[in-house]
């Protein structure tokens, strides 16, 4: 990345509220889910949520990419402040067969500025 693509990926983070990273030529930005104490198959599970972006084009528009890890309770509520943010809700799921709680990830995607989806998904994550 450029060092004006590494500012943003920056900035990217920052306002998520994620530890910055790089893999495979995109911006992630990984918030860990301290606060859920997870187990798969009996053993310790360390659960993240993950935000990406890539492909800016001249406008600084870039594909923006989401996979959040949520607790039963929480879809609900977070599902319905992505949808107000105008970000689409591409797959609700779980992954998981033996979690302890049983874990469900939503998967967001959207083609904008990567800081203000940045906005948008930090809005989305205090409801």
């Amino acid at each position: 990345m450029a060092i004006n693509d590494e500012s943003v990926c920056q900035q990217f983070a920052g306002i998520i509220g994620g530890q910055e990273g790089f893999a495979g030529g995109k911006c992630v930005a990984t918030i860990n889910r301290d606060d859920i104490n997870a187990t798969i198959l009996g053993k310790r599970f360390r659960v993240t949520t993950s935000f990406s972006y890539e492909s800016r084009d001249n406008s600084g528009r870039a594909l923006c990419l989401g996979r959040i890890a949520l607790l039963e309770k929480e879809v609900g509520g977070f599902v319905a402040a992505i949808l107000n943010q105008g970000i689409k809700v591409s797959s609700v799921h779980n992954e998981w067969l033996f979690d302890n709680p049983n874990l469900i990830y939503v998967n967001i995607e959207d083609v904008d500025d990567p800081l203000i989806f940045a906005r948008k998904v930090r809005r989305a994550l205090r409801n």
